[in-house]
């Protein structure tokens, strides 16, 4: 991360909503903290509530305090991110109220405008259409958009076209948090920097890859909202399919917006179908029941607060995605997601083919393959598991797994590893989209997120329960068995 030289107003639309207390406005303080946010810049919180600036920056420090749980608030950093802070009291219905933020946000040339639509999707249009009325939608203005975009195609296709009245493709930001995690950008060094990688990165010599994004937690509260969602379309359709993209996707030719978003929908326009005839064999999906997470009993999906007895919604989702190209022929992507799993982890595990002839069969029967693990959370790094020589005298070589770990936190002692928001916020406001996820994408992901749904509903079938606190359904085991595979929960 370099000095941002841009000077913008950051309106903050939904800053008293519990994503902007819990990541925007502390990654917004990182940044100023590492002198990365222009002197001038501002921030200014857009909400229904009525109160003054002291009163919102009383607010902010609050939600620094209570969400930084690793550092306390520097009092030197502090004084100077608070004078960047500005509120304004809007009822976003009302167009007449948006003059609140005209007042306090002067177009003047270097100075970007920078709209963060941090509330529910079905207030876009209406926010785009105040910002329009007080002159902040024209160029060079931007939007930053957070997810869920939608709840399928026709309408993430409606919520684009709205915006797309307002704003021009190239002044929209569409947040997926996933692309600012460190070892998700660090794919692309991986994959591109070093040939020992590079050069093997095909079917030729990768068996199978494994996505995993495990949850420990359940709905937390949230049993409405998720239950119109499920994990298909809360993980799947953005996470998984933007980390899947970025390792299969073609070298880009250059380290820009254009190029990586044009290989990256190649993939997505390569994802074989999944339909009523493939539906079984490629597809588990399941939901909790009660359970232990840890030592903690927790209750099971139909027993949450809030829950409705007879709901078919997913907890779990495991997949067996297939790129139709020359590269991934043969090979399978298993995604696998879900709430309630034993520990919270994210990681990619790709697996080497195995050896074609052992010499060291005295010692090993079979080789094990080698593999590739890239863990995103909750300690980002990279591993890679290979064979070596137990040392010793003897007859026999000895041979023994051995992990190879290049952890960020012992590589990179003395870097703090940003967070993901800090990075994206940074970006969007220097100008730079390559990060962010281009409508094209997203109507492809929804796609074949759709066809998935629409194979689940002609089927018929209610998930499969699996008890909390388990890795998922027995069928999401079979998935790969019947492969010959098994799931990297060792890893």
């Amino acid at each position: 991360m370099t000095t941002s030289a841009a000077c913008c107003d950051l309106i903050l639309f939904g800053t008293l909503g519990d994503l902007a207390r819990r990541k925007l406005l502390p990654a917004l303080y990182q940044l100023e903290k590492s002198g990365l946010l222009h002197a001038k810049a501002r921030v200014v919180g857009v909400a229904r509530d009525a109160m003054d600036d002291d009163a919102y920056r009383q607010q902010v420090h609050a939600s620094l305090q209570k969400f930084m749980t690793k550092e306390a608030v520097d009092d030197a950093v502090w004084e100077r991110f608070a004078a960047k802070l500005k509120y304004c009291h809007v009822d976003l219905q009302n167009i007449d109220a948006y003059q609140a933020i005209a007042d306090v946000v002067q177009v003047t040339e270097g100075r970007t405008p920078i709209s963060y639509l941090a509330t529910p999707p079905q207030l876009f249009s209406t926010i785009c259409d105040g910002l329009s009325s007080i002159g902040l939608t024209q160029q060079p203005a931007r939007v930053v958009l957070e997810k869920p975009l939608g709840e399928d195609l026709p309408s993430s296709c409606a919520i684009n076209k709205q915006v797309g009245e307002y704003f021009d493709e190239s002044q929209v930001y569409r947040i997926d948090h996933y692309l600012g995690k460190e070892t998700v950008l660090n794919l692309l060094a991986l994959r591109f920097a070093n040939s020992i990688f590079s050069d093997q990165w095909n079917h030729n010599t990768i068996d199978h890859i494994q996505i995993t994004a495990a949850e420990q937690v359940g709905v937390e509260g949230r049993w409405s909202y998720y239950d119109d969602a499920g994990q298909l379309r809360d993980m799947v359709q953005n996470h998984l399919l933007q980390v899947l993209s970025l390792i299969a996707m073609e070298p880009p030719t250059r380290l820009d917006t254009e190029n990586i978003r044009e290989e990256k929908l190649k993939v997505l326009r390569s994802l074989r179908p999944v339909t009523p005839e493939n539906v079984q064999e490629d597809t588990v999906r399941g939901q909790y029941t009660a359970g232990f997470v840890g030592d903690s009993k927790v209750p099971g999906y139909l027993e949450e607060e809030g829950a409705r007895p007879q709901s078919s919604t997913e907890t779990f989702v495991a997949l067996k995605a297939h790129i139709d190209n020359w590269r991934w022929s043969g090979v399978p992507f298993y995604l696998r997601t879900g709430k309630r799993m034993p520990e919270k982890r994210t990681e990619v595990v790709i697996t080497f083919k195995r050896q074609p002839h052992n010499i060291f069969h005295e010692s090993l029967t079979q080789l094990p393959p080698n593999r590739l693990i890239i863990r995103l959370q909750p300690d980002e790094g990279v591993e890679i598991q290979m064979m070596n020589k137990v040392p010793g005298l003897g007859k026999q070589m000895q041979l023994k797994p051995t992990t190879l770990d290049l952890s960020f936190y012992e590589t990179f002692e003395n870097k703090r590893i940003a967070d993901a928001y800090e990075r994206l916020l940074l970006e969007a406001i220097q100008g730079n989209q390559y990060l962010f996820v281009s409508r094209e994408e997203v109507e492809h992901a929804w796609r074949w997120i759709d066809g998935i749904r629409d194979a689940w509903a002609h089927l018929g079938e209610l998930p499969k329960s699996y008890q909390a606190g388990t890795w998922g359904p027995v069928a999401s085991v079979t998935l790969l068995a019947q492969d010959g595979r098994e799931w990297d929960d060792d890893a």
